[in-house]
Parts: structure tokens; sequence; C-alpha cells
């Protein structure tokens, strides 16, 4: 088992001022989350730095690629994919070169600005983010209800921009071994649990 926030941003997103050497020290040092997925917006150079600068801690942390795609119609979380899908990006372009590359579509806050909403149910995404650390309690909820509605596995992250916004949800995943490939696996089969920590603003 492994505890993931796998929504987080870097100073490589317009908007984030995380540094990525101080996300891999955050991590590392945290007692409990191991794992993180960089979900830069529209780049995944985030996650290449990152991963250069956690290469020494391999064994303790686990970094996952990933980017958050802004598509024509709304927000999508690409995890297990380290370059860029092709343009033009639609949910279903996305979603394609996802499974072409053994990637995993995410649908992040669907009922905040940018989210899919419930057009989500149209498209063969992988998960729903059921708990987003920057998202209010009601439409967190409404995320739940969405995920539960297509039957498809709930994740957390923080959706943090600023340090103080990192690890205030997570993602207890039940996988096999704490590599990329077996924590997606885990996640598409829906072995995944969401948590709340003593920082969350959530009830």
């Amino acid at each position: 088992m492994i505890k993931a926030d796998l929504h987080v941003h870097t100073t490589y997103s317009y908007d984030a001022s995380i540094n990525p050497k101080t996300l891999v020290d955050k991590l590392y040092a945290h007692p409990s989350i191991k794992a993180v997925a960089v979900t830069d917006h529209n780049t995944v150079r985030g996650y290449h730095k990152v991963r250069k600068l956690a290469s020494s801690y391999k064994n303790d942390i686990l970094i996952i690629p990933g980017v958050e795609i802004r598509t024509i119609s709304g927000d999508l979380i690409v995890l297990g994919v380290t370059e860029l899908p092709p343009t033009p990006w639609t949910v279903e372009n996305v979603v394609d070169f996802a499974r072409e590359n053994n990637g995993l579509t995410v649908v992040p806050h669907p009922y905040r600005a940018f989210g899919l909403g419930d057009s989500a149910r149209k498209y063969a995404v992988d998960a729903i983010e059921i708990l987003n650390g920057t998202t209010s309690h009601a439409l967190n909820k409404m995320a739940e209800k969405l995920a539960k509605s297509m039957k498809l596995p709930g994740v957390a992250g923080s959706d943090a921009h600023t340090v103080d916004e990192l690890w205030t949800v997570y993602t207890e995943v039940h996988a096999s071994t704490q590599s990329v490939d077996d924590v997606l696996e885990a996640i598409k089969r829906g072995l995944v649990k969401v948590g709340l920590t003593g920082k969350s603003i959530h009830f």
C-alpha cells in the first residue's frame, strides 16, 4: 500500500509556486505520503525536473509522471505519460493517447471551473477525482456521486499550487509494488481509498 497525492503543480505551471526541489524534499520528509503525481498545466517539464531531482531517493519516494491538459471541453489529467498528447486537445484525443501509451485518465474537479461536469459521462475515462484539496465539500460530494454512477474509481489530489497546499488529501493505493506501472494498474482496478490529512480544510 502506498499513499499518493495524485494532483500537484510546480513552478512549471504558470499559476504555481512550488519549486521542484522543495517538492522532492517535502515528499521525502513526509511521514506517510511517499508518492506524488506531478501534473503541471499543459507541460511535462515539471515531471522530468522532479524525477531527476528525486533520483537519489528512488527507493524512498515515487514520482508519477502526469499532466493536466486543458482540453476544449475542460481539464483532464493523464497519469503515466512522459510526453504531451498531440493537438487538437479534445477529450477523445487525450483519452485515446493515454490508452495507446499505457496511461490513465482522471477527471479532476469535475464541478469546479474548467471541470468536465456531467459531460464526463460521455468519455471512456479511467477515474474521477472525488476529493480535490482546493474544492468545496459540496462539489467534491457531487464528484463522488458522479464516480459511483459511472462505476469508476475515485481518487484524491491536493491540487496544490503553493507549498502550504501540499498533502491536504491523499489516495491510498493498494498496489503490489511501489512502481508507477503497478500503482496505475491498481488505480484502474479500483484498489484505492481517499483520505484527508490533518492539514485538510474539509470535514
